[in-house]
């Protein structure tokens, strides 16, 4: 085909040898095939923040910084300058969340380059070689959709130890390749530890997947592997080795609000004779 403008600088700096076919065209990204130093890959080409259309963008980006002072009051005024760093904020995200995923064993593409807004990645194919379909393009017996569900539910897990939540995770952006399941699209990938939307949005990848499997496989419904899962997180116990039980019990127990006042005033007044003290020596 030919070459789309957007390549031009890849295919100057040899990183894009040809652009051989249009994969897949969505709200947020064009995605190609490319050949690249001999070998296809996937091609993310991003569209500008114009034409863009994912709802509550804010919500993803907060515990997002600039590289620096400036670009993060930049991003906060929404000024010119700061949408354009919000903008490569939101494509970085995705570079950086798969790469961290990576190293934590959680099967993403590998990331080959980024360069003019432009993400080179693995082509997930399937055992035929044909580019690989989503998890939705596919009929499931209960069997499978049982074996996904906890294939899939072990890589949240080990997405949410590495610290990091998909956001929008469902059958549409999971691929069924040749090796096995591959989780794509993460542009709004959540900091679990500096977003404070991040439990609900683990909790609505959780109902997502069991949603969908649980079309194939009715049992799962009843399922609440999304609480368990960040009631454990919370407390600082989760681990790629914790064993799930898909069950979740509410703590009913009435908060001691007065004992905790009580502590509250004990160290209050520690601190202000600390206080007293030091000014007395001096």
């Amino acid at each position: 085909m030919k070459t789309p403008e957007c390549f031009e600088i890849l295919v100057l700096n040899g990183l894009v040898d040809e652009v051989v076919s249009r994969l897949m065209s969505g709200k947020e990204a064009d995605v190609y095939v490319v050949q690249s130093k001999g070998e296809l890959c996937c091609a993310k080409v991003y569209k500008d923040i114009r034409t863009r259309s994912f709802s509550q963008m804010a919500q993803y980006q907060e515990g997002r910084k600039g590289r620096n002072s400036r670009q993060a009051r930049a991003m906060q005024k929404n000024t010119r300058y700061g949408r354009k760093e919000t903008e490569e904020a939101w494509k970085n995200a995705e570079v950086d969340a798969l790469r961290t995923l990576t190293e934590a064993g959680v099967r993403v593409p590998h990331v080959y380059d980024y360069a003019a807004g432009i993400l080179l990645m693995e082509f997930v194919v399937d055992a035929d070689g044909n580019a690989a379909p989503r998890l939705n393009d596919i009929r499931l017996t209960g069997a499978k959709a049982r074996e996904y569900h906890r294939l899939l539910i072990n890589e949240i897990v080990l997405m949410l130890c590495a610290g990091i939540i998909h956001g929008d995770l469902s059958e549409y952006n999971v691929l069924v390749g040749r090796d096995g399941l591959v989780i794509i699209d993460l542009p709004q990938a959540v900091n679990a530890a500096g977003n404070n939307n991040a439990r609900s949005m683990l909790e609505r990848d959780v109902e997502n997947i069991t949603a969908y499997f649980g079309r194939f496989a009715p049992e799962l419904l009843s399922t609440d592997y999304g609480r368990e899962i960040w009631k454990l997180y919370a407390n600082g116990t989760l681990s790629v080795t914790s064993e799930l039980t898909g069950l979740f019990k509410q703590n009913d127990t009435p908060a001691d609000v007065k004992g905790v006042m009580r502590e509250i005033d004990y160290a209050r007044i520690l601190y202000e004779r600390t206080l007293a003290r030091k000014s007395q020596l001096s």
